[in-house]
């Protein structure tokens, strides 16, 4: 998910090089999105490995 995010954040900055103002703010806000559901998830990953006990 990571992946996903860091290819719309570059596509968001291409996009803004070149002009397109709507594309870009577009690619950012999907961008963001992404990157809050992946540190929600790392973190859940995180506790629920931490409470397991083998």
């Amino acid at each position: 998910m990571l992946r996903w995010t860091v290819i719309f954040l570059i596509v968001a900055i291409i996009a803004a090089i070149f002009g397109f103002g709507g594309i870009a703010a577009g690619a950012a806000g999907i961008a963001k999105i992404l990157f809050f559901i992946f540190i929600v998830l790392f973190l859940l990953s995180l506790i629920m490995g931490r409470t397991r006990t083998p």
